[in-house]
């Protein structure tokens, strides 16, 4: 991993912003009608060098540290591109770690280049109907038969279910053991016997796909074993500190996106001979916004050097996603407020981010959760 200089990270960034600009920007709000985003997106960005940042050169990627695949995220999410900026995130922050961290180096191989250009995009299968942020509960099954693994089950809620072609597969290879009888895998999504449900329909984050998945009887060589035979639980929350440090990075930055557009209207917008920015209630509602945000900024910044120092607690990244996400709803809300009637309309930016975030609380582990992990630290369970 190689530390940039923060002017080459900020020449990489605008370079990112204009390829929003050209390639996101125009379709953008069609792809949130038609509910999806195109295939070719993936190729695109990495085509242009945006996916996987981080992934070590002799794989394809620059090995470039946290920060660079950050900036990506940050971009999305100010911009507005909700959908978007949760696809890649899965995609680069979340699936890329545990093939690069936990695969053999076959694995690696055979993967991350793939990842790198978007010609393979990953999904990881974890939440089931009956089994969220409770694991253990899980019921997919993968029974052992000779040299190989045969899954079973069904999974909801995966990013980039319809778009995926590596999943990374939680599944129980003893449902007697509890936590220790989880194991992850790597699948390909056209093996036999795997099939994609239906597009979820969402609240928010439209063009962003969300599916159901079912496995019948797919069968994977040991070979396709990530990290270990029953290792899958610890080995999923040792990654989780990222996958939650770059959600409040996603979320503080969709936070100034919001805010930058408010004030920008505020200012445009007369009522009673004046600017709308000119009434007290205006002033003071934007103050409070940006003071917690760069109180947040701190926070997030904190959390991101201890990551990349790899000394970022699982208490520590589950109280800066508790604490950014939950400012994003409060932004999203008090933001909207301030556009009156026309923050409703689909027409203006807040209106999507408003919806979008949403989610914020509830996936990637929701504020309940995220409470009960920083209490165990304070007072035990």
């Amino acid at each position: 991993m190689s530390l940039l200089e923060e002017s080459d990270r900020e020449l990489f960034r605008d370079n990112f912003k204009r390829f929003l600009e050209k390639e996101i920007e125009p379709h953008y709000e069609e792809w949130e009608k038609a509910e999806i985003f195109p295939r070719d997106v993936w190729l695109k960005l990495g085509e242009n060098g945006f996916l996987c940042v981080d992934v070590p050169e002799e794989y394809g990627g620059y090995g470039a540290d946290f920060r660079l695949s950050a900036v990506v995220i940050e971009e999305l999410c100010r911009a507005g591109y909700g959908a978007l900026g949760s696809s890649v995130s899965v995609h680069a922050d979340i699936v890329t770690p545990y093939v690069l961290h936990l695969g053999s180096e076959a694995q690696k191989q055979h993967w991350l280049p793939k990842m790198v250009t978007g010609e393979a995009v990953g999904a990881i299968a974890m939440t089931e109907p009956g089994a969220g942020s409770d694991l253990q509960s899980m019921r997919t099954s993968a029974e052992k038969q000779n040299d190989s693994y045969v899954i079973n089950g069904q999974k909801t809620f995966i990013t980039n279910g319809q778009h995926c072609d590596i999943l990374i597969v939680a599944a129980k290879t003893d449902p007697n053991a509890g936590a220790k009888g989880i194991t992850l895998f790597t699948m390909d999504c056209s093996l036999p016997g795997f099939q994609r449900g239906r597009n979820l329909e969402k609240m928010g984050l439209h063009s962003g796909d969300t599916s159901e998945l079912f496995f019948d009887n797919v069968t994977l060589p040991e070979s396709e074993v990530l990290g270990g035979i029953g290792k899958g639980f610890i080995n999923l929350m040792n990654e989780l500190p990222r996958e939650r440090v770059i959600l409040g990075i996603g979320a503080l930055a969709a936070c100034e996106g919001m805010l930058d557009w408010t004030v920008e209207y505020t200012q445009e917008r007369k009522a009673f001979n004046q600017s709308v920015s000119q009434f007290q209630n205006t002033r003071f509602k934007l103050a409070e916004l940006k003071t917690q945000i760069e109180v947040n900024k701190a926070y997030v910044e904190k959390c991101t050097e201890r990551y990349d120092q790899q000394a970022l607690s699982t208490t520590e990244a589950s109280m800066v996603k508790l604490s950014t996400t939950e400012l994003q709803c409060k932004v999203a809300d008090e933001c909207l407020q301030l556009f009156g009637g026309y923050g409703y309309m689909r027409e203006y930016k807040i209106s999507r981010a408003y919806v979008d975030a949403r989610i914020q609380r509830i996936y990637g582990g929701t504020s309940e959760v995220m409470k009960e992990i920083v209490a165990r630290e304070l007072v035990g369970r």
